[in-house]
């Protein structure tokens, strides 16, 4: 399977309203989105926590991490963004997608809108 990228920019909710854009790896295995930390910085996004993440090759390590406005496919959505090494390559995490009622196509890896988003619990299903 090949790699899904996704044109998105991240906006720092804090006063100084700086923006990062480029194209991110759209990951549903990452709960979270992931960016350079120096670059986060640089648009004013603030570090409001710690905390321990499992990479892909299976090491635990601590990150920080701020709020960010996320857009990408015309949405917007907010949420969480850990600060990466200088130089990681941004990864788009499952519940911005989500969040904005995108998903990915497992056979063409490409994404696609919900045509509505899930509001109901699984009690209201029954």
């Amino acid at each position: 399977m090949g790699l899904t990228r996704v044109a998105t920019t991240l906006t720092s909710v804090d006063a100084s309203g700086g923006v990062h854009e480029g194209r991110f790896i759209v990951d549903t295995g990452a709960s979270d989105c992931m960016a350079p930390g120096d670059e986060l910085r640089t648009i004013g996004v603030t570090e409001i926590g710690r905390m321990a993440c499992e990479l892909a090759d299976g090491t635990v390590r601590e990150f920080a991490y701020g709020l960010v406005r996320i857009e990408f496919m015309g949405e917007v959505t907010a949420g969480r963004v850990i600060f990466g090494d200088p130089g990681t390559e941004p990864i788009l995490g499952v519940t911005a997608l989500e969040s904005a009622g995108i998903m990915v196509d497992p056979a063409s890896q490409t994404l696609k809108r919900l045509p509505a988003i899930p509001l109901k619990s699984s009690e209201a299903v029954r």
